[in-house]
């Protein structure tokens, strides 16, 4: 009973020993936590849908997607509009004007109108003279998907038309219970605001990246999960006819022919459009979970899949797919890449960005047996657009033209730098 008694009295000691210290610390011991602050800045819509017009020309920072009309390219600023560049001489292309769309993504081109998206809505936009745009039509709340993509959904009276951003710290009481998985961006705005995403950086023509694509008199987007047709038959005034839910994780889109071929997380998809109005699915191929842009020609697609994105995957390859039954498309070779995103193919010349392995080109006459032409080291690519032997890269520090008439002799035509 007495060594009992003995135990019990050291082991009181003990603790209150631990306590007198723990009451000590908790008057000194803090914790620091920094954060980036993002901050919205409102318009109203009346003001949005009024700028968007041709308004001076302003530095490239984040380029997105873009599409060329004869000498002119538009280029998407993320989320914030599209620039407007004359590329007469590529050697030495021009901005000269930017167009203020917020929320802006996709864009694509019919003719004299562009039509872009401003988060929900669908502009239809007159670009016969690029100096002096006009707005011609605004289809409202036809992309669902971008309500909720990044966490927010937008107000119905205000839109963010940008984002002051500022560092802080927090101090905080160490013996305060622990927050688990705190950001390192906080977003200060009501719950129906939409934040600002910088975090694809990508170009195309309808190309390997693009969400829009037209198609004669239709115009074709994708969604999360949803594939939408669009009449474009009188070309300012489109109407949305068809919406199909087609499966989750929707990236991109590419017509060829009388076919839309689209990217998926988990594959990719052939639908069908002799019945331009009713999309019908044909086949799929499925690959391991993974990023998916995609082009076609008549007989192959070529699809590359990367890691290190939120599509979680882990394969770095270029599949090359046999289509000439679209209802089974098939694999037939792949190839090892780094971290291949955008792709582009020119008659036999195939073009890969290939992460920061930069621009890789290709001898793709035979499909079993691809062989590299040339690589073009850079900052990391993101994607090309192969048109009338000139290579438009997107790179992590601007926008490069290539003149690939000789494959042999592949010339640097200009460089347009970005503000970072």
């Amino acid at each position: 009973m007495r060594k009992t008694s003995t135990k019990a009295a050291f082991t009181g000691i003990t603790l209150l020993i631990i306590l007198c210290f723990s009451s000590c610390f908790k008057d000194s011991c803090t914790k620091t936590y920094s954060y980036t602050i993002n901050e919205p800045v409102y318009a109203t819509v009346a003001q949005v849908r009024a700028n968007i017009k041709s308004n001076t020309p302003r530095e490239i920072e984040y380029p997105g997607k873009l599409f060329i009309r004869g000498n002119y390219i538009f280029l998407n600023e993320i989320d914030k509009g599209i620039h407007i560049i004359n590329n007469t001489n590529p050697a030495s292309p021009k901005q000269v004007a930017f167009i203020d769309i917020p929320g802006n993504i996709d864009l694509a081109v019919k003719g004299d109108v562009l039509y872009a998206d401003l988060y929900t809505d669908l502009v239809a936009i007159d670009i016969s003279n690029p100096l002096s745009i006009a707005v011609k039509k605004i289809v409202e709340g036809v992309f669902p998907h971008r309500l909720y993509s990044n966490g927010f959904s937008p107000d119905s009276n205000l839109i963010i038309t940008k984002w002051n951003t500022r560092d802080t710290t927090i101090k905080e009481d160490c013996n305060q219970q622990m927050v688990w998985g705190r950001p390192d961006v906080l977003f200060l705005a009501s719950g129906d605001a939409t934040k600002n995403n910088l975090s694809t950086i990508a170009i195309g023509t309808g190309g390997s990246m693009a969400r829009f694509a037209v198609v004669n008199n239709y115009l074709y987007t994708v969604g999360l999960n949803e594939l939408s047709a669009f009449t474009i038959s009188e070309a300012t005034n489109p109407s949305l006819i068809k919406k199909n839910e087609i499966g989750w994780n929707i990236e991109t889109i590419y017509p060829f022919k009388n076919r839309l071929f689209i990217g998926s997380r988990q594959g990719m998809f052939i639908y069908d459009i002799s019945n331009p109005s009713s999309p019908e699915k044909l086949g799929e191929a499925s690959h391991v979970r993974s990023c998916d842009p995609v082009i076609a020609e008549d007989n192959y697609a070529y699809v590359t899949l990367r890691s290190g994105t939120l599509c979680e995957g882990f394969s770095n390859q270029l599949d090359v797919l046999n289509i000439t039954n679209p209802l089974s498309p098939s694999l037939i070779k792949s190839y090892p890449m780094t971290n291949p995103h955008g792709l582009s193919k020119d008659g036999s010349i195939l073009f890969v960005c290939d992460g920061k392995d930069g621009l890789k080109i290709f001898d793709a006459s035979g499909v079993t047996n691809i062989n590299m032409i040339k690589q073009i080291k850079m900052s990391e690519t993101f994607d090309v657009i192969a048109y009338n032997k000139i290579a438009i890269v997107s790179a992590e520090d601007g926008l490069y033209q290539y003149d690939y008439t000789n494959t042999n002799d592949i010339k640097l035509l200009s460089k347009m730098g970005l503000k970072r």
